[in-house]
């Protein structure tokens, strides 16, 4: 039997959840609710579904086994917490929350009730991203020595006029760094393993009427011995697709969306030939760099399917609150070392 969902916020990230749940085997879209009527009933006529007059009505409702939250990044908290009281499992579109603290009233919501909770860093279902992780594992990278995420994306004024909450740290929780690039910082880490240290500078060069940064750099100390930077921007214009680079003493990789560019090691195994013929290319879209809604939805629908898979066996999804929560700690801190220009320890 399906697996009932309803979708809370039904701004333009919903689309993509309509879309990919429409897709995921096991899944099926029941409803949508949101502060604004008309997005709820415009949301419901498009996707043939259910527009709910309130979350209370949603998650009331018996038909609904799970819910995606679709709200701006600073208020995915209290419907996911109401919806774990309630009994239903959560799905949440990154970030899972814009602070830690946040993150953890979730992660112990969904825990007390022995919910599944799930967050989107579709990334990780790249191809790409499975095959370097695949080499990390193996130790292909010998002893691994740099890991760097480059986010140079470009995002017009009329972006941050185009809704109240964006740009602000109440409701976007940071700019460039925490809305556009925590999906290359939550792959890093998936990658590279725990940051240990970091230092950072971050601005706003270009855009008006924001509170957050558009340009964030960070240098990081990663706890198994390597050193990383991460660069993020709103503000290099045309925009280009997000970039990975790992490197080590006996091999490089570098992942573009969802392309590999490069793939060399001093150890040639039989398949790394087919891995540079078949790689590239494989990017369909802008990947965001220019345009928020230039995005696939096929990453959604692998993890729509995965968290269907967790209900099912009764276990964590693979990017579980916990998951979700690292990219936050470290977002966190690259903020609190550009306030207070100090090294930050985790």
């Amino acid at each position: 039997m399906a697996i009932g969902i309803g979708v809370v916020g039904c701004g333009m990230i919903a689309g993509f959840h309509a879309k990919a749940i429409a897709d995921a085997n096991g899944a099926e879209l029941i409803g949508g609710v949101d502060r604004s009527p008309d997005l709820a009933k415009n949301f419901a006529e498009k996707n043939g579904c259910k527009a709910y007059n309130t979350l209370a009505e949603m998650l009331a409702d018996p038909a609904i086994d799970a819910v995606s939250i679709c709200t701006p990044s600073g208020v995915h908290m209290d419907p996911a917490v109401e919806a774990a009281q309630a009994g239903k499992h959560v799905f949440v579109e990154k970030p899972l929350e814009i602070t830690t603290e946040r993150c953890d009233k979730i992660i112990q919501a969904c825990e007390k009730s022995d919910v599944r909770l799930a967050v989107t860093f579709q990334s990780r279902f790249h191809k790409s991203s499975q095959i370097v992780k695949k080499a990390v594992d193996e130790g292909r990278f010998g002893t691994i020595t740099m890991g760097d995420a480059y986010v140079k994306w470009f995002r017009t004024q009329e972006y941050y006029d185009s809704g109240a909450w964006r740009g602000t740290w109440a409701l976007d929780g940071g700019g460039a760094l925490m809305n556009q690039a925590v999906h290359s910082v939550d792959l890093l880490l998936w990658l590279m393993g725990d940051v240990k240290e970091i230092s950072a500078m971050t601005t706003t060069a270009t855009h008006e009427r924001i509170e957050v940064e558009d340009i964030a750099v960070a240098t990081l100390r990663f706890a198994n011995g390597a050193l990383g930077v991460i660069e993020a921007t709103t503000t290099a214009f045309p925009g280009t697709l997000k970039r990975i680079e790992i490197s080590g003493s006996l091999g490089t990789a570098i992942i573009e969306e969802e392309d590999i560019k490069m793939w060399q090691f001093a150890h040639e195994h039989e398949n790394d030939q087919h891995i540079r013929d078949t790689m590239i290319g494989k990017t369909e879209t802008g990947g965001g760099a220019a345009d928020p809604s230039a995005i696939g939805h096929h990453g959604h629908t692998m993890l729509f399917e995965e968290f269907v898979a967790a209900i099912d066996e009764k276990r964590a999804p693979a990017i579980d609150g916990h998951e979700g929560r690292r990219s936050i700690e470290v977002i966190e801190a690259i903020y609190q070392s550009a306030k207070s220009g100090q090294v930050i320890e985790l």
